[in-house]
């Protein structure tokens, strides 16, 4: 038999992948431990992150170790923080209460349909925190006990908290299909709260937060790293467009604050997301401004705890303050979105006396529905300047681009953003296939690495979450000849990148604004040949040129 070259290799592991079993353990689900193998959990986090946030129990230690090196009193800890969030978020209280376990949610989940692991259905996932609210919370349970669904909180719970809590990217696909309206997302947020509260926490989520914290974005990146990058990609947008953009960096007095998730700086292919921004703004001679200080809208409090995601966010109405601005424009982030349209005006408003309900300068339309937060998500700005035809652009340019698009889920499910983006790509792109009904929309399949998930070490649990997103991807690729997933969320470009490469080999992925940029007809451009890639426009290679 011939030795397998490598993409058939690739090829046979997918197939190995995407053979999921379905059938439960021998065990009940209480009785069945965790399996803390290598590619489904992540690492802790280090020491002087925890340190440096002021949280609990830093130490040294690995999910496989059999001692946790849990504080003496870790079940008082837990205990007395399940009974002060149950005091203080009415929510959490009814979803304790009102499940009935119909199941309506079970084969929703992306880990689940993926990995078949019954723990990653939603409402099994909620039982491992429900079934300890009962056993301490609950007359049933104190009496009944396991009868009632109860049972005391051990060690192995904790494990089993840590390992399931941290394989749900908080989508809330399952909450669409919840006839009592259950955010299991809001149930995994409180269980990663009191793990917490002991020192078990994740690397990919605590080093953001604690840079985040020290330096206004997730990346660490200092003030002059910022300048220098946004003058980087100065560097090649003048290269691809003859064009030289003006980087406005700390305007005071400016009109707009821009704020956009700091993986449009390193990331691709967020990179080219960013150089659209600026390519946009440039051309209509916007006046606004970035943040050196607020130069993150992304939150990674959100999958932390409600308080540091509040002091997080806290810094884009300060900055919008001190600049003196008169409203807020962000970019293409989900959580970052999750975070401004359902959170911000309870937890950091009211806005600045000095901000104003958004009005686009160049259209005139007033966006009355950000008329308490001050801030609108950039692909309605965009879709408006195209809806009154403030934008020449040229469709032909992107038809190397057989386009689809990504619902991503927070400014889906969150915000009901689902057709600003597929006008605009209508109008940028010649050819643009939907994903199938039941995959898009309200109903969109998770990118497999939100919530804090978007490391390499838990790369197989990522693949498995990944594999429906990838599936609807891979039906259009076959049958359109899609190649380019667009997406408007920085987690999403960057995770969305190894699924497409697992799952659906040949489709590449963007954000929107790339796409927005390339088809732009710019004052004062030379020729174009080369897209924001600094590839030929017409898709073709140069030594295919």
């Amino acid at each position: 038999m011939a030795e397998a070259k490598p993409d058939q290799m690739g090829y046979y592991e997918r197939e190995k992948l995407a053979r999921v079993d379905y059938a439960p353990p021998r065990t009940d689900w209480m009785d069945t431990p965790v399996d803390m193998r290598p590619g489904s959990y992540i690492y802790p986090a280090k020491e002087k992150h925890l340190e440096y946030l002021g949280f609990p129990n830093p130490r040294a230690w690995s999910p496989t170790d059999d001692d946790w090196q849990l504080p003496d009193d870790w079940q008082e800890r837990i205990h007395a923080g399940m009974k002060e969030r149950l005091g203080k978020y009415r929510s959490f209280q009814i979803f304790m209460d009102v499940c009935v376990r119909c199941g309506a949610c079970a084969d929703k989940c992306h880990f689940f349909i993926g990995g078949g692991d019954p723990k990653n259905m939603p409402v099994l996932r909620a039982e491992l925190l429900r079934s300890i609210y009962r056993h301490d919370f609950t007359l049933a349970g104190k009496i009944l006990g396991r009868l009632a669904g109860a049972r005391p909180l051990t060690k192995d719970v904790v494990k089993e908290w840590f390992y399931y809590f941290y394989q749900c990217t908080e989508c809330r696909r399952c909450s669409v299909f919840c006839p009592y309206g259950i955010d299991t997302a809001e149930i995994t947020m409180m269980g990663r709260e009191l793990l917490h509260l002991v020192g078990c926490n994740v690397n990919w989520i605590l080093e953001p937060v604690a840079n985040c914290t020290r330096t206004g974005n997730h990346l660490g990146i200092q003030p002059h790293g910022l300048k220098d990058t946004l003058e980087f990609f100065a560097d090649d947008i003048e290269e691809a467009t003859g064009v030289r953009v003006d980087i406005p960096i700390n305007k005071k007095g400016a009109e707009i604050l821009f704020v956009t998730p700091s993986g449009d700086f390193l990331a691709d292919p967020g990179t080219y997301t960013c150089m659209g921004y600026m390519v946009l703004f440039h051309e209509l001679g916007l006046d606004y401004t970035w943040s050196s200080y607020a130069s993150d809208g992304g939150n990674f409090g959100l999958f932390t705890s409600h308080d540091k995601m509040r002091d997080l966010n806290a810094k884009i109405y300060a900055e919008a303050k001190r600049l003196g601005v008169k409203w807020i424009l962000g970019g293409e982030c989900g959580h970052m979105w999750r975070v401004l349209h359902q959170y911000m005006d309870t937890m950091n408003g009211p806005a600045p006396a000095n901000l104003e309900v958004p009005r686009s300068p160049i259209t005139g339309t007033v966006f009355e529905h950000a008329r308490a937060t001050k801030m609108i998500h950039i692909a309605e700005f965009t879709a408006d300047l195209i809806k009154h035809g403030k934008l020449r652009l040229d469709p032909s340019r992107n038809d190397a681009v057989r386009a689809t698009f990504h619902d991503s889920c927070n400014p889906a499910r969150a915000m009901g953003m689902f057709e600003e983006p597929r006008f605009v790509l209508r109008h940028v792109c010649n050819e643009f296939h939907d994903m199938p009904e039941g995959t898009i929309r309200e109903n969109t399949f998770c990118c497999g690495g939100g919530a804090g998930l978007g490391t390499d070490e838990n790369m197989e649990m990522r693949l498995r979450g990944g594999l429906p997103r990838g599936n609807a991807v891979r039906y259009v690729q076959h049958r359109y000849g899609v190649n380019r997933l667009v997406a408007m969320c920085a987690i999403d470009r960057a995770t969305l990148q190894t699924v497409c490469e697992y799952w659906a080999p040949g489709v590449e992925v963007s954000g929107i604004h790339e796409l927005v940029a390339n088809a732009m007809i710019l004052k004062g451009e030379k020729e174009r040949e080369l897209n924001l890639r600094l590839q030929p426009l017409s898709g073709e290679s140069a030594d295919e040129g």
